[in-house]
């Protein structure tokens, strides 16, 4: 069996494309999109994230804002700089990068967002309203899986769909979304968990498989059911010699020994990555759709 590759790069321009039109029919309104994102500290991986979101919202065309914050900032300040972009009408969506400073609470930071500009889809009222099936946003990496799974024409409804990981950002959502009415969803859904007894009795009863675990191939050909979909959200950095950096990335999927087994497949890299940033934009264009029909 030759699996079919599921590339983010693929379906993310296809998005692209379609937001383009949007921020120009927004544009011929008076209105620019507007993203804005708040780093606190030097962390490198929240560094390159920030600056390929940056770079993005300027290739669409949109209003990008990077707020810089040193490490020792306070609870304070940080959420009088999430007041000031609550209240700022040309910022339509915002997010306080993660993982903060240790002293500083997340929780408390992200119940500060207002929920209309809540792009990450983080505050619980949005979290709610996606468990609920009426959401005003949906968590980017799961709305990204969520669009390459319709857009290469996979059926979902009446799948068993089994979920492997639990995590606030991937797991829980992608199970809530997963069970909704609708196209891409309507599926039998399970999760599976550090917990979980026999969990490749499970694994195998998938029609789709969406693994967000955190841990380096850990999914075996033994766990997959022959044909299945599998959708890898796993992004491990491992040691290999071989490679000029001395490391390469891998997904939480055995990619090579997997393949040949199922219908259809993300690599990694290359799959699930690019769709994150890409249903990011999204949010921010849709929030400001919102945002001039209430003007």
């Amino acid at each position: 069996m030759t699996a079919k590759l599921i590339l983010g790069k693929e379906v993310s321009e296809e998005i692209y494309g379609e937001l383009r039109q949007r921020i120009d029919a927004l544009k011929a309104r008076g209105v620019t999109p507007g993203l804005a994102v708040v780093l606190v500290g030097e962390d490198p991986a929240s560094q390159v994230y920030v600056r390929k979101k940056g770079e993005m919202c300027e290739s669409l065309g949109m209003k990008s804002v990077t707020v810089r914050m040193p490490a020792e900032t306070t609870q304070e300040e940080l959420m009088a700089k999430v007041d000031e972009l609550n209240n700022d009408p040309t910022i339509h969506g915002f997010l306080v990068q993660l993982p903060l400073p240790s002293h500083l609470d997340e929780e408390q930071v992200i119940n500060a967002i207002s929920p209309s500009k809540d792009v990450d889809c983080f505050h619980p009222t949005n979290v709610g309203r996606v468990l609920i099936g009426n959401p005003d946003f949906l968590p980017a990496t799961p709305a990204g899986v969520q669009q390459m799974i319709i857009r290469s024409g996979i059926e979902t409804s009446g799948k068993h769909v089994v979920v492997i990981g639990r995590s606030n950002i991937v797991g829980k959502p992608m199970a809530a979304m997963m069970l909704q009415r609708g196209l891409g969803a309507d599926s039998t859904v399970t999760v599976v968990h550090s917990r979980t007894k026999d969990l490749p009795s499970i694994t195998r009863q998938a029609d789709i498989l969406i693994v967000a675990i955190g841990k380096p191939r850990f999914v075996t050909p033994d766990m997959v059911k022959d044909g299945a979909v599998v959708i890898d959200v796993g992004t491990n950095r491992i040691e290999d010699p071989t490679h000029p950096k001395g490391s390469r990335l891998v997904g939480d999927v055995d990619f090579e020994a997997v393949k040949d087994k199922v219908s259809a497949i993300t690599p990694v890299p290359g799959g699930v990555g690019p769709m994150t940033i890409c249903m990011l934009m999204a949010n921010a264009v849709k929030a400001a759709e919102r945002a001039s029909e209430r003007c």
